[in-house]
């Protein structure tokens, strides 16, 4: 078990000691309060018409992706009733974490440097899934790329949604606050 009082994610010690003077450096920036940092990373899964058929479809979504996260998921579930999906208002339809702090950096890092090298033919994330504001969002097809999920245990293969939200200005700068972390863009 960790000491949660001594215990400093390592992005957290390459941030403050190589991004941030590079970032400061790069853009211009006057004052260190300037210089952007990870606000949060919003998890989900939305498990869909399995969920539909199955309630217990999202349960599982919630258990795997309280694994992957390190934290609580909680269920998500529809808001209004839509009778051409069979889905009915308060429906169990998938699963959400938002992470920040400490487990938002380390989950960061898995995400980078173990869960990435282990995709299939990966050639890097799209450098355009910008929204504008200087938020990434990213998709996975599978989740059994990380560790925390035991292959033979999987009744289901979900596809996971990563939103990584910053208080960067621009797309610029979001992209490269993420490239200083790593992130492996392929544009």
């Amino acid at each position: 078990m960790l000491d949660t009082a001594t215990y400093t994610p390592r992005l957290v010690t390459v941030y403050r000691e190589t991004i941030r003077p590079a970032m400061k450096e790069e853009f211009g920036y006057k004052n260190d309060m300037q210089i952007p940092r990870l606000d949060k990373i919003v998890l989900n899964i939305g498990a869909g018409a399995e969920a539909v058929r199955d309630s217990k479809k999202a349960k599982s979504a919630q258990e795997d992706l309280t694994k992957i996260a390190g934290q609580q998921a909680v269920i998500t579930k529809a808001k209004k009733s839509i009778a051409g999906f069979r889905v009915r208002e308060d429906m169990p339809l998938g699963a959400k974490v938002t992470l920040r702090g400490d487990r938002m950096y380390d989950f960061l890092d898995r995400l980078i440097t173990v869960a990435m090298p282990r995709i299939r033919d990966f050639r890097g994330v799209k450098g355009t899934s910008f929204d504008g504001r200087g938020n990434y969002a990213m998709g996975m097809k599978e989740h059994i790329v990380f560790p925390e999920i035991d292959f033979d245990k999987v009744d289901e293969v979900w596809g996971l949604d990563i939103i990584i939200c910053t208080n960067a200005n621009t797309d610029a700068e979001a992209k490269a606050l993420l490239k200083h972390f790593n992130m492996p863009f392929n544009s």
